[in-house]
């Protein structure tokens, strides 16, 4: 069984940045693909950022390419999402997953644990 917990999200103005960590606990982590996702009010979860078992590979959604930056520490059994210049529509709640794979995926279906997910809110 995975455990996974998020956390780093508040409250930050437009232009503002924040880092998320998601904390893992289970075996072998580092044979696992992870992920993040996000979901507004009123909306379906969105992908936002993957990274494969090893860290060397990664994607992201189009709305978030040049300004989130996905990362993982093995050892610390950690994914990072790091968000710069954050807008009013990145508000949301956004959920680590992890993925019984060495390969990356945008699709929330191709996971097998999630997180309870962390708000984050960005005012204008």
């Amino acid at each position: 069984q995975v455990q996974l917990v998020e956390s780093g999200g508040g409250l930050v103005q437009a232009g503002g940045s924040l880092r998320l960590s998601c904390a893992a606990s289970g075996r072998n982590m580092s044979s696992y693909a992870m992920g993040w996702f996000r979901q507004a009010p009123g909306t379906e979860r969105d992908f936002v950022a993957t990274i494969s078992w090893s860290g060397s590979y990664t994607a992201y959604a189009d709305s978030v390419k040049g300004r989130f930056t996905i990362s993982r520490d093995n050892a610390k059994k950690t994914v990072y999402l790091q968000m710069n210049s954050l807008k009013p529509e990145d508000t949301a709640v956004y959920y680590c997953a992890a993925r019984r794979s060495d390969r990356y995926s945008g699709t929330g279906a191709a996971y097998d644990y999630w997180g309870q997910g962390t708000q984050v809110t960005v005012s204008s």
